[in-house]
């Protein structure tokens, strides 16, 4: 039995003249995933959902995922909306059944936790006292079963000093809840629209690229430019019993894409 999990990143799907370049870019990101063979068990999209967080554009995404065939899971990111995003996606699958943005979902083999570390009108992200609790508690639930803990902002420095300035700003408080529950396979996020991979609190946190366009790595400061680079996502399987992570090429690869 395989065991997988497919983690994209800042789609920025948008409305208007710029609309069609971030939605093309997802849905082959997505018919990437479903040539997979065998198929990811679910798919999980870390954040920055759309651009300007306007309702029109969940709209917009809705339109896109909703024939998608494999369960999928949606994380907000600091361009998204809580309240819009909760209009156009609460009570589906794509937010757990719930009607909140931060919620977990008991997959067979895995926890999927997703956190919501948006903050109204900041770049920066924060998770807060209560959601640090409820993660501890959701944790704690199934405790021999291997959890992805999702957000958007890194809970770390990355290097990159534009970017570190509006990281996850209780990250310390996040690794100290991690460090107390030991299955913990990955801690997945975005934000950087870059790949990054870094130890963090006894497991491994994992950066998925941008499905759309990629920041340049100024790792000296400045601000970053967004570039058309080859896009990717990452691809979590278990393989005996150690988890690894796969690169999976999107644009400018021979790889099959299927329909949805």
């Amino acid at each position: 039995m395989t065991v997988s999990l497919a983690h994209l990143s800042d789609p920025h799907l948008t409305t208007g003249p710029l609309a069609g370049a971030p939605a093309e870019a997802l849905g082959r990101a997505l018919g990437r995933v479903l040539a997979l063979d065998p198929p990811p068990d679910a798919v999980v999209i870390t954040g920055d959902l759309v651009d300007r967080g306007e309702p029109a554009e969940y709209t917009a995404l809705r339109r896109l995922v909703d024939g998608f065939p494999l369960p999928l899971h949606l994380v907000a990111g600091n361009h998204d909306e809580r309240g819009a995003l909760l209009a156009e996606f609460g009570g589906t699958r794509f937010l757990g059944e719930g009607a909140a943005s931060h919620y977990a979902v008991d997959h067979p083999e895995f926890t999927l936790v997703a956190l919501d570390s948006s903050v109204p009108g900041r770049p920066d992200g924060r998770l807060g006292p209560d959601q640090l609790a409820w993660l501890d508690g959701v944790l704690a639930r199934r405790p021999h079963v291997p959890a992805f803990v999702c957000l958007h902002h890194p809970p770390l420095a990355v290097g990159i000093p534009f970017l570190d300035g509006m990281r996850l700003a209780d990250g310390e408080a996040l690794a100290d809840v991690l460090a107390e529950h030991r299955n913990v396979a990955r801690v997945l996020a975005g934000h950087v629209h870059r790949s990054v991979t870094a130890g963090f609190a006894g497991t491994l946190l994992a950066l998925a690229p941008s499905t759309h366009l990629q920041s340049g790595l100024a790792l000296t400061g400045g601000v970053p430019h967004h570039f058309p680079e080859p896009t990717s996502f990452l691809l979590h399987r278990l393989s005996g019993a150690t988890w690894i992570t796969h690169t999976v090429a999107v644009s400018h690869a021979a790889g099959p894409v299927a329909g949805f």
